[in-house]
């Protein structure tokens, strides 16, 4: 007779199904996990039989054979502990082996017995409820594997409960979900006094998921803008909370089992390497491109990131996802996130201003802002210039809108576009529009069309940057409420793709 119980592997975001087969039959006293386990895996028999010795429960003084089917994925993490034991259990005739063989379960455990929390609660739920099983997983995981509704989920505190529990003998409850997290006290927009047209830029980028590049002097308001960015954005509809919770559950992020509405903002530093940013590493995490999916990656000191990370961004921005290839991994990560990026415009940062530039003017900048290259500026939709703020201006009031205003603008025009794009799964916003689809809801008016097509002539537009320039321009229209993209829309957004451009 061989026992089953069922775990999961995870490759990405996604959670494959793991039969785990055990069979205890005449030999040496041996006990042998086979399948492709990694270290911490094949280091399960040891808690294993810890474990179950707290227990007084003492294994047969037979060959144990342990098998995590299919053989050729490889299986990684402590979480393959509590199927093990299950599965050993359910062999020696101590569980019904239907009733191990009709949950998924994953969970560490100490040599007392005790279950310990793991990553990947959450898709590990996901997976179990699309087989129809219910899943047992570690007290600690139960508030967060529970946000999938279709899943019974139990959680219990050590290996006995989890006995207890599967025998009949002491059944536990389901799991109820965490708390949602709150949205925390962002920064106003109000605050900032001036810089209108970057503020204006900010909104646009919201509505849209437009690629934003600020550009300006150091202390002109680059982060200070970016910072106040979430203010503005809307919250997570529930497929991308789902989705955004279950990235971060692998990466161990959500709080006591809690998920959140607002829309994830990471701002990685400009010395992290490619793994941080892309992904990779041990069992090829996600980076912060994927941290940041449905949300916002903010990149301060663009130019100071290695030409290598900045190189590796290309790709993720133009197909929403990423995939990380190692020698033993090839996983595939969503990240549908807005870049904004922030720059000085040249190496000394005072370009613009004669009378504190340095002597190297203008080769300074022109060097720096190389650094960035042809295709990846290409894939800016809005560049804007910050400008230091006049002295005399830091003392008058404050007098623009606050951020609950300009939200509401914006949570306007992401409910137009939700109701356009309701029939196209892989659409959500303008900047996701192509093809035939594109054409058909931002082709402008005819002096708009007439007045972008001078333009893209004149510049040398890149078929890139003309559907860029019609995604902004829908956008704007959206903004205010128009159904029609007119040629002021248009010549908005030309205003935002010229600036800065090395070919105006």
């Amino acid at each position: 007779m061989v026992a089953t119980a069922y775990t999961v592997a995870f490759d990405g975001i996604e959670a494959r199904t793991v039969e785990v087969q055990c069979a205890v039959s005449a030999g040496l006293p041996a006990f042998a996990i086979v399948g492709l386990p990694d270290k911490a895996v094949s280091e399960a028999r040891e808690r294993v039989r810890a474990a179950l010795g707290t227990m007084a429960i003492a294994l047969p003084s037979k060959r144990i054979t342990v098998n995590l089917s299919p053989a050729d994925l490889p299986k990684a993490g402590s979480h393959f502990d509590l199927p093990i034991a299950l599965a050993l259990l359910a062999e020696i005739d101590i569980l019904p082996a239907d009733k191990v063989a009709g949950v998924t379960a994953l969970g560490e455990l100490s040599l007392s017995g005790g279950l310990l929390p793991v990553l990947g609660a959450l898709p590990a739920a996901v997976a179990a409820a699309t087989e129809g099983r219910a899943l047992i997983c570690p007290a600690g995981c139960g508030a967060e594997a529970a946000w999938v509704g279709a899943c019974d989920v139990v959680a219990p505190r050590t290996l006995g409960e989890a006995i207890g529990h599967l025998s009949g003998r002491k059944p536990l409850g389901f799991a109820t979900p965490g708390e949602v997290a709150g949205a925390k006290a962002g920064r106003d927009m109000a605050e900032v006094k001036g810089q209108e047209r970057a503020k204006r830029a900010l909104e646009i980028a919201a509505a849209g998921r437009h690629h934003l590049l600020l550009v300006g002097a150091p202390g002109s308001g680059k982060s200070m803008l970016a910072a106040r960015l979430p203010g503005i954005l809307p919250d997570l509809t529930a497929q991308e909370a789902l989705e955004t919770s279950m990235i971060h559950s692998l990466a161990g992020l959500l709080d006591e089992g809690g998920i959140s509405r607002s829309r994830p903002m990471r701002e990685p530093h400009h010395t992290a390497s490619m793994a941080a940013i892309v992904g990779g590493g041990r069992g090829a995490k996600p980076g912060e491109v994927s941290l940041a999916h449905n949300g916002v990656l903010f990149m301060d000191e663009f130019p100071e990131f290695p030409r290598q990370v900045l190189e590796t961004l290309r790709q993720p921005i133009e197909t929403g996802e990423v995939v990380v290839s190692r020698a033993n991994a090839h996983v595939r990560y969503p990240c549908r996130f807005m870049l904004i990026a922030a720059a000085n415009p040249c190496k000394c940062g005072y370009l613009s201003e004669p009378e504190r530039s340095c002597a190297r003017v203008p080769q300074c900048g022109e060097e720096y802002m190389n650094r960035i290259s042809g295709p990846l500026m290409d894939r800016f939709d809005l560049r804007v210039e910050v400008p230091p703020v006049a002295y005399a201006d830091l003392d008058l009031p404050a007098t623009g809108e606050r951020s609950g205003t300009i939200a509401a603008r914006v949570a306007a025009a992401r409910a137009i576009q939700t109701d356009r794009f309701g029939g196209h799964d892989a659409v959500r916003s303008n900047a996701d529009a192509e093809g035939s689809l594109l054409e058909a809801i931002a082709t402008p008016e005819e002096e708009g069309r007439a007045l972008l097509a001078r333009v893209a002539e004149r510049f040398g537009l890149s078929a890139r940057g003309y559907h860029r320039v019609l995604r902004v321009a829908r956008t704007i229209a959206d903004l205010a409420g128009s159904e029609a993209v007119r040629r002021s829309d248009v010549a908005e957004a030309i205003s935002y793709r010229l600036t800065l451009s090395r070919d105006a």
